[in-house]
């Protein structure tokens, strides 16, 4: 195994938390590499405007508020490499990180690698994706003030979106494949009582369509589950709550998760199962899944691995 570099910390994962914690652990001296993955930046990448992170009251398109955050990292001296990170080793101090061929080592890990929202897997959902089609209700409703939109799924985020959307849009359609939920009864329950709410089961979406060019979405084509018939149903957005996958697989064995295989930490910190392993952002974060709260965590894995560090060496 030979190793290309030593490093004090590596970060593997961007997006908010990742490039956070890489300014604070520059800014503390610690000698640090951003493996940043392919897709640098995180979900923020194909988010069109962001207006809810404080200090941006005109907003600011998602890769920008991202590009702008990579450039403070690398100010204070963070190491970034496009790089996906393939393979982590624990066991052993220090650790030891492989990215393809190359092989890093570090004595703290911060692990920033976010999670996925699932998508339907439909090439017009593609099209449309950060343009009309959302997986964020809290980051995306204000757009649709005074529009009627869908919201796909069955289980509580589903209802929890439709009914935050109702704060914003005329006119909210659950849409759901079957007639059972897996949400709480409460919950649908709320959204059968609120006015604003439709509820179309037995229902999936097959198509959306609009212009692409604009990005405006202008209605999509639904398939009834049990008769394959295919309707037409105008809505302006879409927004697709059928839940996330942290992207934890490479430490699966390695840290202790929940069931849903997001990365465990001690209440209040970011320090995970292992001694000098750290995770922030939505890797350990199912609830809010927000970017100002991604960067918090980032902000606190650092100064915990800084700290962790100087006791190690005292």
């Amino acid at each position: 195994m030979s190793e290309v570099k030593h490093y004090d910390v590596i970060i593997i994962g961007s997006g908010p938390a990742g490039y956070t914690a890489a300014v604070y652990a520059g800014r503390a001296n610690l000698n640090t590499l951003v493996l940043e993955g392919i897709e640098r930046g995180g979900q923020l990448m194909i988010t069109s405007d962001v207006e809810n992170f404080p200090g941006f009251p005109e907003g600011i398109m998602g890769p920008d508020m991202m590009e702008l955050f990579r450039k403070q990292a690398a100010r204070f001296g963070a190491t970034l490499e496009t790089k996906l990170a393939d393979e982590v080793v624990f066991d052993q101090k220090p650790f030891k990180v492989r990215s393809s061929e190359t092989w890093y080592s570090a004595d703290a890990i911060i692990i920033a690698t976010g999670a996925s929202a699932r998508f339907l897997g439909i090439p017009s959902e593609l099209a449309f994706k950060g343009k009309g089609v959302s997986a964020c209700a809290t980051c995306d409703g204000f757009f649709f003030r005074g529009k009627e939109v869908a919201v796909v799924g069955g289980g509580d985020s589903a209802m929890e979106e439709a009914n935050f959307l109702t704060k914003f849009a005329t006119k909210v359609t659950i849409l759901h494949r079957r007639d059972e939920f897996r949400a709480s009864k409460i919950m649908v329950d709320r959204a059968r009582n609120n006015p604003k709410i439709e509820i179309k089961t037995f229902t999936e979406v097959d198509s959306v369509y609009g212009d692409e060019k604009t990005g405006t979405v202008a209605g999509v084509k639904l398939k009834d589950t049990k008769t394959g018939e295919i309707s037409d149903f105008p809505v302006q957005g879409l927004f697709i709550a059928i839940g996330h996958d942290p992207n934890t697989k490479m430490f699966e064995g390695k840290l202790k998760m929940d069931a849903q295989k997001y990365i465990l930490t001690e209440p209040g910190k970011t320090k995970t199962s292992l001694e000098g392993v750290f995770a922030c952002g939505d890797v350990q974060d199912s609830y809010y899944r927000q970017a100002i709260t991604a960067a918090g965590s980032g902000c606190m894995a650092a100064i915990e691995a800084e700290r962790w560090l100087e006791e190690q060496h005292s």
